[in-house]
């Protein structure tokens, strides 16, 4: 059985949405026993009257409930009894429980992840790695969109052998593309870090590395993952997110300006309907938190149901794919490359 913790109370559809997705997540895998953190009173209503197998939920009682504006040392601190921290202690203290699930304040998780959890042995610092769907089907990985803001080559080499250890892993794609993000393709262009990082990650043997990639090619589908400094992924992440719904707007603004427009949609109403589901990152899941000690999964702070659901599948096939000790393994045996 493999358990889970998922934090109730963080989110803007918090608790509803967060409850639904981990039924619908209970009733997905038959071995997956969920652990759901918050007020007890509150969580117990939400289930009143919902068929689920009882025997594989627990709810613990935590009160407290963090806002996204509060200071993360000051969480930790003082909301020992926050239905986040408390999940995190309990993921740090029992051995039975493999992974988390939050969909609340990103500060504070990295925070108390870093601080209860800690690190798998050799790595350096964690590095969150989202999903975006392909124009050719597929998905990539973006590691790091935010843990850390500032890296060096030897932090991107281990983003690149974690994020393609995940993919292989979680998602079955066989040697992951991975590239590097800079302002050019050339092996020459970027910083002195992109430059070292370049050499450090041409020279590992464990992975595929495929060069560097412009920003304009992420979802091309030529790449399978890129990595890159928390700051500039976090802003190709949510730039391209922007876009996409926004082009959604403007294609659907357009099609209501003229009558004409409107009848011609009609006939392609279902092209319309897997194209917006195609660009809607509810169905992609979290940013996984590639490197601690057990497996933590940050969903958008505006996930719906099937956004939880699928933070919880990412969860799930982490610990069952056993990727925490094949990044270890990994690391011990090629991080001295250079």
């Amino acid at each position: 059985m493999i358990r889970i913790i998922v934090d109730c109370f963080g989110g803007d559809h918090s608790p509803e949405a967060n409850i639904e997705g981990s039924l619908m997540a209970l009733e997905a895998f038959p071995d997956l026993h969920l652990i759901l953190t918050g007020d007890e009173g509150i969580i117990t209503e939400c289930l009143s009257g919902r068929q689920y197998d009882a025997s594989r939920l627990t709810v613990v009682h935590a009160p407290e409930v963090i806002g996204c504006d509060e200071k993360p040392t000051d969480v930790i601190r003082l909301k020992k009894e926050s239905s986040m921290i408390k999940a995190v202690r309990m993921l740090r203290d029992e051995d039975d429980i493999a992974g988390m699930v939050s969909v609340g304040s990103t500060g504070a998780l990295v925070a108390a992840a870093l601080t209860r959890v800690g690190l798998l042995e050799g790595v350096i610092r964690p590095a969150f790695c989202p999903l975006l769907p392909t124009m050719k089907g597929g998905i990539v990985g973006i590691c790091d969109s935010g843990a850390n803001v500032e890296v060096t080559s030897d932090y991107l080499k281990q983003f690149a052998i974690m994020a393609s250890l995940y993919l292989e892993n979680v998602y079955d794609i066989p040697r992951p593309r991975i590239a590097l993000l800079n302002v050019g393709v050339e092996a020459g262009k970027g910083d002195t870090v992109r430059k070292e990082a370049y050499d450090k990650l041409s020279a590992l043997p464990c992975i595929n590395f495929v060069g560097n990639m412009e920003s304009r090619d992420l979802l091309s589908g030529s790449y399978d993952a890129v990595v890159c400094d928390g700051f500039s992924g976090n802003v190709l992440v949510k730039t391209t997110e922007g876009t996409a719904l926004e082009l959604l707007k403007k294609v659907k603004d357009t099609i209501f300006s003229r009558a004409i427009y409107k009848f011609g949609a009609l006939f392609q109403k279902k092209m319309f309907a897997d194209l917006k589901a195609f660009m809607n990152y509810q169905n992609y899941g979290g940013s996984v938190l590639l490197g601690t000690r057990k497996v933590v999964v940050k969903g958008h702070g505006s996930s719906k149901a099937v956004a939880v659901e699928k933070c919880i599948e990412q969860a799930y096939r982490m610990v069952a794919g056993s990727l925490s000790s094949k990044i270890e393994d990994a690391l011990d045996k090629y991080d001295h490359y250079e």
